[in-house]
Formats: structure tokens, C-alpha cells, sequence
């Protein structure tokens, strides 16, 4: 295997890791009564990972899957901060009908072996 196709192995198996944990987090907030409204949501902005709405509450969701939590939150910066805060802005002028409700702005930590991690208001 060459150096380009081991590369895109790599990408490949980096994206898969991704969705497993982008599910494992999907299925967390359905536990606590979230309906996902989507997942790997795309605007101008940028992505979000999960846009799911409990009551009159809307969460924009960023997801973390790390060796470690304190990896997984040394992996949030400002600037990602900025941009799902941007995104969450196009996507709520794209979808009037939940502007009216609570934003939250959280994250789901994905760690091996262990549950997911919630955290509530934190991005």
C-alpha cells in the first residue's frame, strides 16, 4: 500500500469513527428525550454535528470522540466556538419556526469504554 492510499484508509477510517460517534451521542440525547432534528448540519458557517430539540429547548451540539476527556476538551477552541455559534445563527434564520425557543450551545464527549459525556451550555 502506497503512502495516497494509505492516507485515504486513514480518512476513511477517521470518518467512521466519526459517525459511531456522532451516533453514540444521537442516542445519548434520545435517552434524555431529545428529538435529533439533524446531524453533520451544513451551512456557509460550518458544520453541526447535532441539532436536537427537547420542550422549548434547542441544542446545537458539538461532538468530541478523544483518547481522553481531558483531550476531548483541550480540543475545544475559541474559533470552533465562534463557529457553530455562526452556524446556529444561519440555521435558526433558515428555520423560523424555533427561534422562539431556549438555545443551548453543548457538547457530547465520546470516550472508549465509557458512557458519553453531556454537558449542557458549555460551547
Amino acid at each position: 500500500m502506497d503512502a495516497r492510499e494509505q492516507s485515504r484508509s486513514e480518512r476513511r477510517q477517521r470518518y467512521r469513527r466519526g459517525h459511531r460517534g456522532e451516533l453514540a451521542a444521537a442516542l445519548l440525547l434520545m435517552s434524555k428525550g431529545y428529538r435529533i432534528l439533524g446531524r453533520r448540519v451544513a451551512t456557509s458557517a460550518g458544520e453541526i454535528d447535532i441539532v436536537a430539540v427537547r420542550g422549548g429547548r434547542i441544542a446545537f451540539v458539538e461532538v468530541k470522540q478523544r483518547k481522553t476527556r481531558e483531550a476531548a476538551e483541550a480540543s475545544i477552541t475559541g474559533a470552533q466556538r465562534r463557529r457553530v455559534h455562526r452556524a446556529a445563527d444561519l440555521w435558526l434564520a433558515r428555520n423560523a419556526g424555533y427561534r422562539g425557543k431556549e438555545i443551548g450551545f453543548d457538547i457530547v464527549f465520546v470516550l472508549p469504554w465509557r458512557w458519553p459525556v453531556y454537558l449542557a451550555n458549555v460551547l
